[in-house]
């Protein structure tokens, strides 16, 4: 038998536990009040996958930090990726109408009331983490927490590449260029993820630490590309959003550009290298290992 095949099974196994842990806080934290609370808990606790959530416990279980520590990162991560979603949907963004197999938060509220929702959501998660007991306890870890997802969803990360994607419809990028723009727009907050937990191991060294965060680029680069492929390939009904939707709005990418089996040889290229960087960190990895067969190997 296979025993690092059996060991990524365990992990997801486990990663149901995970996903209802930070579903249970994620609940906990958003009220129904009035009508901005409203929009705020419908746009997050709706069917999410939580892979991002889940990558923060994974890199945690590598780094040998338990999960208890790391709930309110994954909760943070998470509200951070809601709220992007609601502005990504918004009519001067993407145009969407269903998200997770419902309407999308200004259709099912309004627009201004969508504005507003993700903006709460992403002073949420800041709170969220300047709020831990845990991180008050350890400032430096905090604070590097907190640099890393600013970063990581600001104009050097998804903001900025949400802007690039805006301005590259009806264009034609090459490669180096669309593959900046997928690292900004969807690879910042998934290295964010990975690295986060980083904070509570300063012992880590700087190779090690470089091949995380070189495994979390790759991985975040390669989640995007399948995600084109499935706006091409998916149904509607399995991925919870209009398919097409990208070819509607004349939008970059990967495989509209340099064809689709280019595309999964170019997933598979960053998938290798991923995965050779994990084999050269110490520590449990198959929480990792799963996560990546699964971002990468999906259909919704």
């Amino acid at each position: 038998m296979d025993h690092s095949v059996t060991a990524e099974a365990a992990f997801g196994r486990r990663s149901a536990g995970l996903t209802e842990r930070v579903e249970r806080q994620l609940s906990a934290l958003l009220s129904d009040n009035d009508r901005l609370s409203q929009a705020m808990r419908y746009s997050t606790v709706n069917g999410g996958k939580r892979l991002r959530p889940l990558l923060v416990y994974a890199s945690g279980e590598l780094l040998n930090i338990e999960a208890q520590q790391l709930d309110s990162a994954a909760c943070a991560v998470e509200l951070i990726h809601c709220y992007s979603l609601v502005h990504d949907d918004l009519p001067a963004m993407d145009d969407d109408a269903l998200r997770r197999g419902r309407p999308t938060t200004h259709l099912q509220f309004d627009e201004a009331t969508a504005i507003l929702a993700g903006d709460a959501l992403q002073a949420l998660a800041f709170e969220i983490l300047a709020s831990d007991e845990g991180l008050q306890r350890q400032p430096a870890a905090g604070l590097a927490m907190i640099k890393l997802l600013t970063q990581a969803c600001g104009a050097s990360g998804m903001a900025g590449g949400q802007a690039m994607d805006l301005q590259l419809e009806g264009q034609r990028p090459d490669q180096q260029a669309l593959e900046h723009m997928f690292r900004l727009k969807t690879g910042a907050l998934i290295k964010a993820a990975v690295m986060m937990p980083a904070a509570l191991s300063p012992s880590l060294d700087q190779p090690a630490r470089q091949s995380l965060a070189r495994f979390a680029e790759q991985v975040g680069l390669a989640f995007q590309i399948c995600d084109d492929l499935l706006d091409i390939e998916g149904e509607t009904a399995i991925i919870g959003k209009t398919a097409g939707s990208d070819l509607a709005h004349d939008k970059a990418t990967w495989p509209g550009l340099f064809g689709v089996e280019a595309a999964r040889q170019r997933i598979a290229e960053l998938s290798g290298d991923a995965l050779s960087c994990l084999g050269r960190l110490d520590g449990n990895a198959e929480g990792l290992l799963w996560l990546t067969e699964r971002l990468l190997n999906r259909d919704y």
